[in-house]
């Protein structure tokens, strides 16, 4: 059987580490980066991935974007490491190097499949959720809070046409955590949505780490009440309470009960002292975060359908002027916050 090949698409925190798992496992993987500097720090040093207790350098294959254009080989399976609101973009720069017969799989933020597949189409999609704590703050070293032992994985099909082929993705990402098959990929997805409208905005908006932001009055509450409006719109949109992370059942009759087991999990079990959620990584950076993909896609959705999310579309209009340059990403927005809850 041949080898197949694997393309990262996005080689940041994320991307990145797992590539380099899938190397150190003897895999034959290329990565693709959009960040200058970083292509070239991995060309000169490797790949370096620090962990808890151990820091991998990895040796990898690493391109610019714009080398895509000059490579004559196709890739079995395509990752897609981008932020959310680069997917249709990134789907069609890789689109001449998907075989035939290959997988892209986003692992991604937001519901990135239905991009995915106008793209590639719906035979060559697979979803994905992940659960991950990481970052990249200086070209060529991620730090990566939670090692393959902490990452989660919940890969399924688009939907009939790429049926029966998530194992091939399951035996990929083993390699860089726990994997497993969900018959319901949509649903699985909105369920990690619930978990990042819930954390992202509004411990960013606070410019704190999420374990800091959750301590501070009131914030459990908002946190609740965001995540709260995102499972009901998951349920408003046919989408089913179905359980990740690695669980096996949730209450289905209890909606706002499992928005807070699902941000309560995460708060114990994936998030460490200083981990900062990928929003304020965007922002400390001075890049434009996936507020529209997550809290603004739950206000879209329940604005088409005649309902509203006022928790929501008040955290996506601080968001907003933070990234307008009118607000700062600090502590003292605290009561901008607090007065979200009425």
């Amino acid at each position: 059987m041949t080898e197949k090949r694997i393309a990262v698409v996005g080689a940041g925190a994320n991307g990145g580490a797992f590539g380099a798992d899938m190397i150190n496992a003897g895999l034959d993987v290329t990565l693709f980066d959009q960040w200058p500097a970083h292509v070239e720090a991995m060309r000169a040093d490797g790949l370096k991935v620090e962990m808890p207790g151990e820091t991998v350098v990895t040796q990898v294959d690493a391109f610019h974007l714009c080398d895509i254009a000059t490579l004559p080989n196709t890739f079995d399976i395509v990752f897609l490491g981008v932020k959310a609101y680069d997917t249709l973009w990134a789907s069609e720069l890789i689109k001449p190097l998907v075989a035939a017969d290959g997988l892209v799989v986003g692992l991604q933020n937001g519901m990135t499949i239905d991009d995915v597949a106008s793209v590639v189409g719906a035979g060559r999609t697979i979803g994905a959720v992940i659960e991950v704590a990481a970052y990249m703050d200086e070209p060529g070293v991620i730090g990566r809070q939670t090692g393959p032992s902490g990452t989660w994985f919940g890969v399924g099909a688009y939907d009939a046409a790429a049926a029966g082929r998530e194992a091939e993705i399951v035996d990929v990402l083993r390699h860089a955590g726990t994997a497993e098959v969900k018959s319901d990929i949509r649903s699985a997805k909105w369920m990690k949505l619930v978990v990042n409208a819930a954390e992202f905005l509004p411990s960013s908006i606070l410019g704190l780490p999420l374990a800091e932001a959750i301590k501070l009055p009131g914030m459990h509450e908002l946190m609740m009440a965001s995540g709260r409006e995102a499972v009901h719109t998951a349920l408003l949109l046919g989408q089913q309470l179905v359980p990740i992370f690695g669980d096996t059942k949730v209450e289905a009759n209890d909606p706002d009960g499992y928005a807070t087991t699902l941000l309560d999990a995460v708060l114990s079990d994936w998030t460490m002292p200083d981990t900062r959620v990928t929003v304020l990584q965007d922002w400390q950076k001075g890049r434009r975060a996936e507020v529209e993909e997550i809290n603004g896609l739950v206000v879209r959705e329940q604005a088409a359908r005649g309902g509203s999310a006022p928790v929501n579309k008040g955290l996506v209009e601080i968001a907003r002027r933070i990234e307008s340059g009118e607000l700062a990403a600090e502590p003292t927005n605290l009561g901008l916050l607090r007065n979200l809850l009425g």
